[in-house]
């Protein structure tokens, strides 16, 4: 069986607690990830992609965004393997957003830090 076609049986396998346990260690993994790129090499989100703000109109694009997106999209995937792929990166990136600006950031910097908006230059 070819490596793909075993991560997408293991995929659609996955009951609806698998589903969350591996959001959830996603979740995790990106959220060390993204502590390391704040903590350890001192960068801020506000700063390090400022240069998107002509293409969003000013507004800041989250992952935890495009976690509710694909969210979304999974309820409308017919194959089980592509929902649960996306229900378990949906999952992982909302919760590591919201994570990281409401507890990490809130607890380690004494604000959320998370704007709607890029600040003015």
């Amino acid at each position: 069986m070819l490596a793909t076609t075993k991560i997408a049986a293991d995929l659609a396998a996955l009951s609806a607690g698998g589903v969350v346990a591996w959001g959830l260690l996603l979740a995790l993994a990106i959220e060390i990830a993204t502590s390391v790129l704040r903590f350890g090499f001192g960068m801020k989100a506000t700063e390090s992609t400022a240069f998107l703000a002509g293409y969003t109109a000013g507004l800041r694009i989250h992952h935890g965004y495009v976690g509710v997106a694909l969210l979304l999209v999974s309820f409308a995937l017919a194959d089980p393997a592509w929902r649960k792929g996306a229900l378990v990166a949906g999952v992982g990136l909302v919760v590591s957003d919201l994570a990281h600006h409401f507890l990490v950031l809130w607890l380690l910097t004494g604000h959320h830090e998370f704007y709607f908006r890029y600040p003015k230059p």
